[in-house]
């Protein structure tokens, strides 16, 4: 997830840590250097992901299961397992572009365009969201605005003004443990400042000595319903992933 899916730096074995104390207001940090300490505390090489993904509608909710496999921000390749309506769908992900394989019509079919805006699974993420690739420091201005506190957690507030007209949205707060180094809560906004879209990591937990998002929940403000609950029920980092499994070829097997 861009919020971030990619954020903790290893170089080999050797794990890059900051100190983890209190950071006084007259002493925050700027902007880019929260953005880039979240990336030393989740950035890998390479991680495999098995999730569970719950998309609360105005009358039901569904139940998705997935396994993923992704290298860097640049490569993902993901392959849904259940409901079985949705079994054997798969998506892949080169840079900005996005393929996705139905079953259902044995197509494979290139998103892109409008159609990036579209929902996926009827969830309350979109394509665009999932394609997202530049790094949020190289598309944004970045600005620690505010200390606050989310739950029991001292956070600082980063504000992201986009660069360019280009960008989905126009600005961005992102609330950062300032303990842990881990985003814990985010706004996305229009160029109008109509808020589009919100994040909050309910749970978080430690794998190989990083913090990561246990349990995330998803609202598209303009939507009705609950939001879309994100779990990670396992993921492991630094993995042997066959390069072959990012193609198109491989969607169709």
């Amino acid at each position: 997830m861009k919020l971030r899916t990619k954020l903790l730096m290893i170089t080999g074995t050797i794990l890059i840590a900051f100190p983890t104390a209190d950071i006084a207001a007259q002493n925050w940090p700027d902007g880019l250097e929260v953005m880039e300490r979240i990336d030393y505390n989740m950035v890998s090489e390479n991680q495999i992901v098995e999730s569970t993904m719950i998309v609360h509608g105005r009358r039901s909710s569904r139940t998705i299961t997935s396994r993923g496999y992704m290298i860097s921000d640049k490569k993902s390749f993901s392959e849904y397992l259940s409901p079985p309506r949705e079994k054997g769908t798969k998506m892949l992900k080169l840079d900005d572009k996005l393929w996705i394989y139905s079953p259902g019509t044995n197509r494979v079919i290139q998103i892109a365009g409008h159609m990036l805006r579209q929902s996926v699974m009827g969830s309350d993420l979109s394509y665009e969201d999932f394609t997202e690739a530049e790094e949020l420091e190289e598309a944004y201005d970045c600005t620690v605005i505010a200390e606050e506190t989310v739950g029991d957690r001292p956070t600082l507030v980063v504000e992201l003004i986009a660069k360019r007209d280009d960008i989905a949205y126009a600005k961005r707060k992102v609330w950062v443990d300032s303990k842990r180094w881990i985003a814990l809560k985010e706004e996305r906004y229009a160029r109008s400042g109509k808020l589009l879209k919100t994040t909050e990591i309910t749970e978080v937990f430690k794998v190989q000595g990083r913090w990561y998002p246990k349990h995330m929940i998803f609202k598209d403000v303009l939507k009705k319903g609950k939001g879309t609950e994100f779990i990670i029920d396992s993921i492991k980092f630094d993995q042997d992933i066959p390069e072959h499994l990012f193609t198109k070829a491989a969607l169709r097997k």
